[in-house]
């Protein structure tokens, strides 16, 4: 199992680098530019702001962005949210359906390994993906802040990015179910998902009659300029996301224990 474990980690270990230089690339730029833009941004912040529904959606109505803070959550949070949730997508789609869409499922399992122990070391490689993928994206954030001189919330800071790794969590988990399933990778099954889902809670903040179930995507328990401004979470939608991810992980479980690979 520790073995398996090790093998996804390495095998993934380019992809990972290769999202984070992308992912936290762009933030760190946009995060150094803003000095140079700030000036700009403030002649710009009031027209943005009574944007109305374009507002609201993209949390321009609750912070400034004039202000690197609101900078951040329109720019950076953005950029962040899509770019990780699309990367928990990409590895988890893969992370099962591989083996008999490669053909080693027959290997893999001639090993002294079950398939829930192979389950359960796939999901744990994912995980780890995940969280470093995080770590290391909010240890460039941090370095781009510092160097900018400029202050942000440290408190909402750290909040919005524990959300995000659990918003990305959660998404993992679904695709993971849909790799249990599938015999074939599906990387545009996977982020076919996070654009709806996305798209979702946009459109759930810009309509008011369906405002309520803005819930029901990860990104609503996620979103940076709610976050940021005053530290709110939605716990109705925490417990939802909670509730899909641990049975989206008993679905891949149970599906890829109990069927009969190809090879």
């Amino acid at each position: 199992m520790i073995t398996l474990y090790q093998h996804e980690m390495k095998s993934y270990m380019k992809s990972l680098l290769i999202w984070f230089i992308c992912v936290g690339g762009m933030g760190f730029a946009c995060i150094l530019l803003f000095s140079g833009m700030q000036e700009s941004m403030e002649n710009m912040a009031e027209n943005f702001a009574s944007m109305g529904a374009f507002s609201d959606a993209f949390g321009m109505s609750r912070l400034s962005i004039a202000t690197l803070t609101g900078f951040y959550a329109t720019e950076v949070g953005t950029i962040h949210s899509l770019g990780g949730a699309m990367f928990a997508a990409i590895i988890s789609t893969n992370m099962l359906s591989k083996e008999e869409d490669s053909h080693t499922s027959e290997f893999l399992f001639s090993l002294p390994l079950s398939k829930g122990k192979a389950v359960i070391a796939k999901w744990y490689a994912v995980l780890t993906h995940i969280l470093l993928f995080n770590l290391l994206c909010v240890a460039i954030y941090l370095s781009g802040i510092a160097i900018s001189g400029e202050e942000i919330p440290m408190k909402e800071f750290f909040i919005y990015h524990v959300m995000q790794t659990f918003m990305q969590f959660e998404i993992a988990a679904i695709c993971y179910a849909l790799s249990a399933w599938m015999k074939k990778n599906k990387l545009g099954l996977g982020l076919g998902i996070v654009l709806l889902l996305y798209a979702f809670d946009l459109i759930a903040r810009v309509i008011p009659d369906i405002s309520d179930y803005k819930m029901i995507s990860p990104f609503s328990y996620a979103n940076a300029a709610e976050i940021l401004s005053s530290a709110e979470l939605s716990f109705t939608a925490l417990l939802i996301g909670s509730i899909v991810l641990l049975v989206s992980i008993c679905m891949a479980y149970t599906v890829y224990t109990r069927r009969d690979l190809s090879t």
